[in-house]
């Protein structure tokens, strides 16, 4: 999930960057606190229980931790008023954040898939799980699945895509506890690989979702646009603007969670160039009201009667 499945109702409360930053630092914390009891217990009980995919899991979760740190390091900084370097303000820490945390993930899951398959190439030394082991998994699954359910609905209700990276990050870790767990379950039936083979599941898991993540960041600081229901949207706020006769070359970029866009709006080729300047000043205002659009570049282009004769009307122009 990332900010284009949100919907863009007008309706909908526009929040501030100081609102976004407070609601994401405080659901931040709150996870950072869960990650530290979660890490010392399952890392600790892993070892003495000698269970391979209990501590692949602390690692997860410590990974976690990291990341809650991260996040809170880009929403300190984001939510600096622009200056004279960063004329567009310092959104786009949240997604070099997000591309941080994409990397993370990926080097961590790496790790465990060269820890997991050195443990299959010696199926041998693979130990049987105490059954403590179980009931920590058990307690992280639980712990987990709550935590990404509080940050998904802060993400979502103040339309932060940073925060979105960080919530599914905690259901990865509610998933990787479930596979785990699993794991542990066939370690005590008799199955001691199972144990493992969880930990090269979480492995990869934990991979595919850091490439994920770090994949969208690297295309978002490119400068891609966001999706198309978007762009008719605001195309559309644009039209509804009185005096705005048709707008071509809607062009948009992400900053952060918010966008940049560039327009050219049609106004009546016979008004003057203030008129046709107030019209621009007056769309851009609904825009920015209306949507999560950080600032609008109009360019106005004449627009003349469609049944007139274009070549007809400029020659008389010139006389």
């Amino acid at each position: 999930m990332n900010l284009d499945d949100f919907s863009d109702d007008p309706e909908d409360p526009k929040h501030t960057p100081q609102q976004r930053a407070v609601a994401g630092t405080r659901s931040t914390w709150v996870s950072a606190g869960v990650n530290v009891c979660l890490t010392i217990t399952q890392v600790s009980v892993g070892v003495l229980s000698k269970s391979q995919g209990l501590v692949a899991d602390g690692i997860h979760s410590l990974s976690d931790l990291v990341a809650d740190f991260v996040v809170l390091f880009a929403g300190h900084h984001s939510k600096k008023d622009a200056d004279q370097e960063h004329p567009y303000g310092h959104q786009r820490f949240e997604t070099a954040a997000s591309l941080a945390l994409g990397v993370l993930l990926l080097a961590v899951g790496v790790g465990m898939l060269w820890s997991a398959f050195r443990k299959l190439e010696e199926p041998d030394t693979v130990q049987k799980v105490h059954i403590t082991a179980l009931w920590v998994v058990g307690g992280a699954l639980i712990a987990k699945e709550l935590v990404f359910r509080y940050m998904l609905s802060v993400a979502k209700r103040v339309k932060s895509s940073m925060l979105v990276a960080n919530a599914w990050h905690a259901r990865s870790d509610a998933a990787s506890s479930l596979v785990v767990g699993i794991g542990i379950i066939g370690n005590l039936a008799g199955y001691p690989i199972l144990d493992p083979i969880a930990a090269l599941i979480v492995g990869f898991m934990v991979a595919k979702m850091g490439w994920a993540f770090g994949w969208n960041a690297l295309h978002d600081l490119m400068d891609r646009a966001v999706d198309d229901q978007e762009v008719k949207a605001i195309r559309q706020t644009l039209l509804e603007t009185a005096g705005v006769r048709s707008v071509h070359d809607v062009r948009t970029r992400k900053m952060g969670d918010m966008i940049v866009v560039d327009a050219h709006l049609e106004v009546d080729a016979s008004i003057t160039v203030e008129a046709g300047h107030d019209i621009a000043v007056e769309a851009r205002q609904r825009v920015l009201q209306r949507h999560r659009v950080l600032d609008l570049m109009t360019h106005v282009d004449p627009w003349r009667r469609p049944d007139l004769d274009h070549a007809t009307a400029a020659t008389a122009a010139t006389r």
